[in-house]
């Protein structure tokens, strides 16, 4: 069958997803630390980081979600959570920026070891949530060292890398659906030619006539316009491929 439903909670298994989670949870304890009246008088950029960290693991578990039934939107919402970690990698850089320095070099020491450390592959029991929570937990402390210094300008470049290691995960993932997409088609796709195989089956079954021009199977159809307009007439299952057709008397 070409059209398969999956469960909605395999976005829960994604790299990009966990690591955005531990962006979420690292935005979040650095607008409560380093974001005060002085630099952030009525709390908008802390709003704002915090909205934009949260949209994007929220954008990629919904697009994820829907990825079965529409690759379109999954495409969008995914494209929407690698908008929102660009927006945050710019909240980050200005930061650093307005303290007077730029970004770590990529040959720094720090630079190399964040961007290196690899998230190991959850395993999840039918304890989902507990089981969900403990492994983002468990990954975060991976970074820690650097999320939880007292050096506001480690956190900001540590968060930084891993916005650009989140934007590089999400264009892998929308590159292979796209290349899927093309290979297998959308959901709707899939359904018309569920529902052709269907007719073609049921046209066999009941032993319809074959088709005068290329010998398939023919199925019962009304027309929609012409003189003819509410009449059946036997048509070609292989249509719009093959145009045969047989009144309905023969």
């Amino acid at each position: 069958m070409p059209v398969k439903i999956n469960s909605t909670s395999g976005y829960l298994y994604l790299d990009s997803w966990v690591l955005s989670s531990i962006l979420h949870l690292g935005t979040i304890d650095f607008c409560k630390r380093f974001l005060n009246n002085t630099n952030d008088p009525g709390g908008r950029q802390y709003a704002q980081m915090i909205q934009a960290a949260r949209s994007a693991p929220a954008n990629i578990a919904e697009g994820s979600s829907r990825r079965d039934t529409s690759k379109e939107t999954f495409m969008k919402l995914t494209d929407v959570a690698r908008a929102t970690i660009s927006e945050l990698a710019y909240d980050y850089l200005s930061i650093i920026l307005s303290e007077n320095q730029v970004p770590w070099e990529m040959t720094d020491t720090r630079w190399r070891q964040i961007h290196d450390i690899r998230l190991t592959r959850p395993i999840y029991s039918n304890n989902l949530m507990h089981d969900v929570g403990a492994h983002i937990l468990t990954q975060k402390r991976l970074f820690d060292p650097w999320l939880q210094s007292n050096d506001k300008m480690v956190v900001a470049n540590a968060m930084l890398i891993i916005c650009g290691r989140i934007g590089k995960m999400i264009k892998r993932q929308l590159e292979q659906n796209l290349a899927e997409f093309s290979q297998t088609g959308g959901f709707t796709e899939n359904l018309t030619t569920l529902r052709i195989e269907t007719l073609k089956d049921k046209a066999r079954n009941e032993g319809s006539p074959s088709c005068p021009k290329c010998g398939k199977p023919m199925l019962k159809r009304t027309a929609k316009k012409g003189q003819n307009a509410g009449s059946q007439f036997w048509s070609c299952s292989d249509y719009p491929n093959c145009h045969g057709t047989r009144p309905l008397s023969t």
